[in-house]
């Protein structure tokens, strides 16, 4: 059964996750799965996954068979389990908790070998359409206080598997990275009443040196402190505390606007490996409640995305430090992303 473990003096949990030790993928290089007939997520192998949670699928085709559009599967080696009990206990000076939580992962097309930035917008859209319906879902358990979105692209990037997926995890405690953030959106808007990401936003488009794209709605550009090479921060231009509050027709523009960004890097970068993380709201309904812990948070928080290229290690200086050394300026990163061409 995995479980948190904390430690007192990096003021951290870890996840010791035991339901993965098995995993081939950390034994065996994953490249049997670059073809149709093994991989677990092509359309036809359905009966490899475990039973699927949710999916849109094309009218009267049963669940768990071909059909479908965009399938959400339990992880087959969850870093979490919805059914494990919820008991917490010290042991000596360090803090332990069952690991309770969910881990599954959005299948996001039926097709191999095609990424989602190659996706039809239609289909983009229905991607980010299972990105909040699996947040407005899990969202009703009061045992999860976050929901973390992110998606591994490319081996050095950390995907086991070739075929286009994110992966979502539900944990009952905030991480120590979405705290420091929320501890800082609250304090700007104690302080100044309104919400710390609308006004880096504004001093983007007054500054525009680090801006890669504004369109339809949205915003992206370079961080002013990029902790790696062309590292993205994409954002709603119009204030929205929380992912799953995003309407119909802002999926729609915001599907159009992720595919520019992608393509963007894909075409300049050379189909990098990377990351992408979902930052958005905790779960308000979780329980147990602190006094003070939600009463701005609809107002003071901003959800946004960090994509962040693998094109530089983290090494010695990093994890001893804390700091990062990136050897690329931000604004020389927007401009090369701005001055690409999508066809």
């Amino acid at each position: 059964m995995p479980e948190f473990r904390y430690d007192p003096l990096q003021k951290r949990w870890v996840i010791i996750a035991t339901e993965r030790q098995a995993r081939p993928s950390d034994l065996h290089d994953s490249a049997k799965y670059n073809h149709l007939e093994s991989c677990p997520f092509c359309e036809g192998n359905e009966e490899t996954t475990p039973p699927e949670v949710w999916a849109i699928r094309a009218p009267d085709t049963p669940p768990n068979s071909p059909g479908w559009k965009v399938r959400v599967v339990p992880n087959k080696f969850p870093a979490l389990k919805i059914e494990a009990g919820e008991i917490k206990k010290g042991v000596g000076y360090y803090d332990m908790m069952d690991g309770v939580g969910a881990h599954e992962v959005i299948i996001e097309t039926p097709q191999h070998s095609i990424d989602l930035a190659d996706l039809p917008l239609e289909q983009i859209k229905l991607v980010l359409l299972s990105y909040r319906e699996r947040l407005r879902d899990l969202y009703k358990d009061p045992r999860f206080k976050y929901i973390l979105i992110f998606k591994n692209h490319g081996k050095r990037a950390g995907a086991s598997l070739a075929h286009a997926h994110s992966q979502v995890i539900a944990l009952p405690i905030i991480p120590r990275n979405v705290n420091i953030k929320l501890s800082a959106a609250k304090k700007h808007y104690e302080e100044k009443e309104r919400c710390l990401i609308c006004d880096l936003i504004e001093q983007e488009k007054d500054t525009q040196t680090r801006v890669i794209l504004s369109d339809n709605g949205f915003f992206a550009f370079a961080p002013y402190a990029s902790r790696f090479p062309f590292e993205v921060f994409m954002a709603p231009i119009k204030h929205n505390y929380s992912f799953a509050e995003i309407t119909d027709e802002d999926l729609e523009r915001f599907s159009h606007f992720l595919r520019n960004i992608l393509l963007r890097i894909k075409i300049l970068l050379k189909n990098p490996p990377f990351n992408f993380v979902l930052s958005t709201s905790p779960n308000t309904q979780a329980l147990p409640k602190f006094p003070d812990q939600w009463v701005t948070i609809k107002h003071d928080y901003h959800w946004h995305i960090d994509i962040i290229p693998r094109l530089v290690r983290i090494a010695g200086f990093e994890w001893g430090s804390g700091f990062y050394i990136n050897p690329s300026t931000p604004e020389l990163a927007a401009q090369y992303l701005r001055e690409v061409t999508i066809e």
